[in-house]
């Protein structure tokens, strides 16, 4: 899966395809509109096993949307040299710092103040709770 964000700057795409063409098409899908966007990408370069190649995705990907990405040789888009699936999210994500994608992030907050001790006091068969607050 590639991971790339909602922003309109150059974004770097690194994969390895069934060939490795300097010029060909690219098709995103996304899986929520159905809508098709096809790129015309030249100038991809090929560093050992792999395809590097910049784009600018206009109109901007949407925040927690997954995408089909296919890329074509030809014109006709019948030679598919690639098949994969984008996730975009601004979230920093390094696996090799151990920063993976959250959820809820930035959905919940913690409350360090007080803690959740209570005396419960027994006072003619009722039960009378009083939180104690720490200073």
């Amino acid at each position: 899966m590639i991971i790339l964000t909602t922003s309109l700057t150059t974004q770097q795409l690194s994969l390895i395809p069934r060939n490795y063409p300097s010029a060909f098409t690219m098709d995103i899908r996304d899986d929520s509109t159905n809508i098709t966007i096809s790129y015309e990408i030249t100038g991809a370069i090929t560093l050992g096993n792999y395809l590097n190649f910049s784009n600018i995705f206009n109109p901007r990907l949407v925040e927690n949307h997954f995408y089909d990405v296919e890329l074509f040789t030809d014109v006709n888009k019948t030679n598919s040299i690639y098949k994969d699936r984008i996730f975009c999210t601004d979230q920093i994500i390094d696996q090799l710092n151990n920063d993976y994608y959250n959820l809820n992030d930035g959905q919940f907050t913690t409350y360090n103040g007080y803690d959740n001790t209570y005396i419960v006091i027994w006072k003619d068969k009722e039960i009378v709770k009083d939180n104690l607050k720490r200073i």
